[in-house]
């Protein structure tokens, strides 16, 4: 069945300020973004490139701008198009991702770029019904990439608008169960134009001015507008149901070395957490499950001694994981193992769990400088 565009309400007249104030702010007071078209080249005729917007959005996703920036600039140097992205190795766009988290997020961005390239002509659908059609992108991202993009009306509601929102209508009713609250309020401010500015001045003003902690009332565009701010506590908002503590798995991790230096490596299973990524070897622990804490669990017979461990938090447990090395000068590699030396980590798809896990076997392994020459 297919999905319909999102609605928006009527405007409410006594809310009626509220957009001509943001967008105001917006022109002045924009953040300058890689991925961004500025509010005066919007206005010059110049559009917002749809792949630009898509992939920052999907980098964006539980990670931070000044995160995604140099991961952003690098993707969009080794694949500026869609269809370049559509051609590429997918291990090649594992190692890009490396250190982005949310692997998934990357294995989406491929299995997207394929479906447009095979499916649109390397073109993106322009409304929420035809993004929401292709992998890796829901609710969230199709209402941004219409809207930003596309110029489409869609009510686009991410962490900043949450905050933006609850904090101007005194929404008291905890997260999740505020959302359908939220997007009723943003639909009586909607403007009848710039939809895409709209929702980045809301995500701007979140980000910059309606922070989580000590929001900057004073100098925000909507302070005479705001339920929360008139009550005398903004950070009140929004509320939350507290979250269950994670659970915690424990395993144990082996650095093998060779006597040149260089470091064994091996291929994640295709599927589950981390699958695809490069790793060193481990024992079998998982979200639910614990792996083998000492150097029982050795993947071959070797002089292992304990160096440390490490702590790593993915998004639904705790992992913390024993750390042994090895020099083992004899072993060969066998299939789905390779090694690798410590100036050529950096291209490899190891996640951040691993080069935490390399550092404390070795530390400096993982900011090793490439040496001149290599490919």
């Amino acid at each position: 069945m297919a999905l319909p565009e999102t609605p928006i309400a009527e405007p409410d007249p006594m809310r009626s300020a509220i957009a001509p104030l943001l967008l105001g702010w917006y022109d002045r007071h924009h953040r300058h973004l890689p991925w961004r078209t500025a509010p005066a080249q919007l206005a010059s005729g110049v559009r917002p490139d749809p792949y630009h917007v898509w992939l920052s959005e999907i980098m964006l996703q539980q990670t931070t701008v000044a995160t995604v920036k140099p991961y952003f600039a690098k993707f969009l140097d080794r694949w500026p198009t869609v269809l370049a992205l559509a051609a590429a190795d997918p291990d090649d766009i594992m190692k890009g991702w490396a250190g982005l988290g949310y692997y998934s997020r990357a294995r989406n961005l491929k299995a997207c770029a394929d479906v447009i390239a095979a499916d649109y002509g390397g073109q993106f659908p322009d409304t929420e019904v035809g993004l929401r059609s292709l992998p890796g992108i829901g609710a969230y991202t199709a209402a941004a990439i219409s809207a930003i993009a596309f110029d489409r009306t869609a009510v686009v509601v991410d962490g900043n608008v949450e905050r933006v929102v609850t904090r101007l209508a005194a929404i008291a009713t905890p997260l999740p169960a505020a959302k359908g609250a939220i997007r009723d309020y943003l639909g009586s401010i909607f403007p009848a134009n710039r939809p895409g500015d709209f929702a980045q001045a809301m995500m701007d003003l979140g980000a910059t001015i309606c922070t989580p902690r000590k929001p900057a009332c004073l100098t925000c565009p909507l302070n005479d507008n705001c339920a929360a701010l008139a009550a005398g506590d903004p950070e009140h908002y929004p509320q939350k149901l507290a979250r269950p503590d994670k659970p915690q798995r424990y395993g144990a991790a082996f650095v093998a070395m060779r006597d040149d230096g260089a470091l064994l490596l091996r291929k994640r299973a295709g599927s589950g957490l981390l699958a695809g990524m490069s790793e060193v070897p481990t024992t079998g622990w998982t979200a639910r499950v614990d792996g083998e804490r000492t150097v029982e669990g050795a993947p071959f017979a070797a002089n292992w001694e304990k160096c440390g461990q490490i702590a790593h938090i993915f998004t639904h447990f705790r992992l913390e994981l024993h750390v042994f090395r090895a020099k083992v000068g004899a072993y060969r590699a066998v299939s789905g193992e390779w090694w690798v030396m410590p100036d050529t980590l950096s291209d490899e798809a190891l996640p951040t769990v691993m080069k935490k896990v390399i550092e404390a076997a070795i530390p400096g392994a993982t900011q090793a400088p490439r040496l001149k020459g290599r490919p």
